[in-house]
Order: structure tokens, then sequence, then C-alpha cells
């Protein structure tokens, strides 16, 4: 399995993103904005940061990179497409997840662990936890405020597709909704950082059956 891990101006976790991918022995490689192809690549990691600086909206002007139509493309092929904090932003900005992103509640950057429920074990990204199971991600962002309308919030129900929940929400977000997949399952986006849940050294190793269920579910296809 090759997975692309995308850098924007502005980008931060990236080299998170890489090691994690790197974690379990997968072949990673950075691909900058202004590609125009992801030949080869089985899937996508988009990293958290500022992309563009956000100085128009989160994920906004991301919208527009040279590389977001290949993303799409491996969406459409239904390759897995992890978006996690400014990469969810971007994700709802090009329309391959529901909703939007608006300022947290209490208008302060947040920045700190937070607990967590895998409300939906049976995703590509969540087969390997325990369903209801606590986890443990760091949070970083200041527009983390998932928004939809009632009637996505219902589709987003039906179709289970919200897989994460806050148990003590930290900025405002909708029900609760820390992280969602779309109705194929195989794009997913989520403010917190599994990413840097990697090891219990660091504070916690939440993260690694979610990229462990990511890569494990490829290889079943695949191999």
């Amino acid at each position: 399995m090759k997975l692309a891990v995308l850098v924007f101006p502005g980008s931060n976790c990236d080299r998170d993103m890489f090691n994690a991918a790197k974690h379990f022995g997968v072949e990673a490689a950075y691909v900058d904005y202004r590609e125009t192809s992801l030949e080869g690549f089985d899937g996508v990691l988009i990293p958290g940061g500022f992309s563009f600086g956000d100085y128009l909206r989160s994920g906004a002007m991301a919208r527009v990179a040279p590389i977001i139509s290949e993303v799409k493309r491996l969406a459409r092929e239904g390759k897995p497409v992890l978006g996690v904090c400014n990469g969810f932003q971007i994700l709802t900005e090009v329309g391959l997840l529901p909703g939007a992103l608006l300022h947290n509640d209490s208008h302060l950057f947040v920045s700190r662990n937070e607990q967590l429920t895998i409300v939906n074990n049976k995703t590509k990204f969540t087969h390997q936890y325990d369903k209801d199971e606590t986890v443990v991600y760091p949070v970083a962002h200041g527009e983390g405020n998932y928004y939809c309308t009632d009637d996505i919030y219902d589709d987003l129900v039906k179709n289970n597709q919200i897989i994460l929940t806050y148990n003590d929400n930290p900025n405002g977000s909708y029900k609760d909704i820390a992280g969602i997949t779309n109705k194929e399952g195989n794009v997913c986006g989520m403010m917190p950082h599994p990413e840097r849940a990697m090891e219990t050294l660091l504070g916690s190793d939440s993260g690694v059956k979610l990229f462990q269920s990511m890569i494990e579910s490829w290889r079943e296809q695949h191999v």
C-alpha cells in the first residue's frame, strides 16, 4: 500500500501523518499541493495545520489547489481518504463530506487531550475498535465546531456516518460530532488528531487502531 501525504503552505502535521503510515510498514510519500497526479497511490492523508494561512475560511483556498481534482478521483474510485483537523475542513470545503466547520463557540483556540467515543466501529477506519470504546486523541483547533442542518444530521444518522463523538465537547460541535465518513465509507474526516496518539509514552496510543483499521481494510481487498 502506498499513501500520499498532502502538503499545503501552512501544513504542520504532515510529518505526524507520514510517521503514522510508516508505523505499519506501508509506503508513504509527501505530495505537494501543486502536483496534478496521484497515480500509483492507494490512498490519501490530508494533515492538519493552516493551509494557505486559512485567511479566507479554513480549507477554502486549498479547495482550488491543483492536487484536489486527484483527491476527488481517488475518492470516487473508493480509495481511502483521511482528513484530520484542517484536512477535515478541506474535505467539507471540496464537497467530499457534508457540513462545515465554524469557529469554536468559545472563540478560543483549544489544545488538549480529549476523551471521545467510537460510536460506529463498522467502518474502514474504526473496525479495530470496540463499539462505544473510549479513546484519547489530542485536539488543536480554533475552528473545529462542526455544523450541519437537521436534515444533514438525519442523513448522517440514517447512513451510520457518524463515527466519533466528544465526551466533553470542546468546541460546540453539533450533537458532539467529532468525526464522520461519506456515505460510501471510504472518506473520513475528524477534528481530533489520531496521528498524534500513536505512543503511550506521549500520552495515548488510541490512534493506532484507526490507522490499523484503514490499512488492514485495504489489504483485505488487495492481498
